[in-house]
C-alpha cells in the first residue's frame, strides 16, 4: 500500500550515514527487504558491494520493483536483482537460504501485519554471523510518517528480533525521526 510520506523520505534518511553501521564491502550479498520504489538504500548498497557483489531488491509490489530496476539501469548498478515476494511468508523469497551477508528492513516493520514471520524470513536468508539492519520511525510528533499507533518502539523491535533468533549488536539514531538497530544472526 503506497504511503503518502514516502516521497519525502529520501530527505529524512541518509543511506550513507545508516549503511556505515553494516560495514558493507566488495563482493558481499545483501537484500533490501521491502525496498520500495525509490531505491535509495538498494542503490547505495549496490555501490558499496561493487560489481562482484549483489543486492537483492525485494518488495511485494511489482510496479515498485519495475521502477527500481529502471533506476538501477540508469545509474549503472548492474548488481541489483529485483525479487517479488511476500516477506511475511517464510520460505517464499527466491533467495538461497543462508546466502546473505546482510539484510535491511528500512521503514518496513511498522507496516507488517506479521512481524514474527517477516523476521523469520530475514533470518532464513542470512548466514550465521551476518547482520540485519532495522530502521523505523520513532514515537512522537513528526510532520511525516505513519500514525503513532502503527509505530514500534525500539524495545518492541528488539523483542521481536530476539524471538526470531537475533542478538542486538548496535543501536543508533538514524536521523531526526528514525532509530536504527543492528542485529547479528
Amino acid at each position: 500500500m503506497p504511503m503518502p510520506y514516502i516521497a519525502s523520505e529520501s530527505s529524512l534518511l541518509s543511506p550513507s550515514a545508516v549503511l556505515v553501521h553494516l560495514r558493507l564491502g566488495a563482493g558481499m550479498r545483501v537484500a533490501d527487504l521491502g525496498c520500495g520504489g525509490h531505491g535509495q538504500f538498494t542503490l547505495h548498497a549496490a555501490r558499496l558491494v561493487g560489481p562482484r557483489g549483489l543486492v537483492y531488491a525485494v518488495d511485494i509490489l511489482k510496479s515498485t520493483l519495475a521502477e527500481l530496476a529502471k533506476k538501477a539501469r540508469l545509474e549503472g548498478c548492474s548488481n541489483v536483482k529485483p525479487i517479488w515476494s511476500n516477506l511475511e511468508v517464510v520460505g517464499a523469497t527466491a533467495i538461497p537460504a543462508g546466502s546473505l551477508d546482510a539484510a535491511l528492513l528500512v521503514n518496513v516493520l511498522f507496516q507488517s501485519r506479521d512481524r514474527a514471520s517477516l523476521l523469520q524470513e530475514a533470518g532464513r536468508l542470512l548466514r550465521t554471523g551476518s547482520q540485519l539492519l532495522v530502521v523505523d520511525w520513532q514515537l512522537g510528533a513528526s510532520p511525516l510518517g505513519p500514525p503513532q499507533e502503527q509505530r514500534l518502539t525500539p524495545a518492541q523491535v528488539k523483542a521481536n528480533a530476539q524471538a526470531a533468533g537475533f542478538q542486538l549488536s548496535e543501536e543508533f539514531s538514524a536521523g531526526r525521526y528514525h532509530y536504527g538497530l543492528v542485529f547479528t544472526k
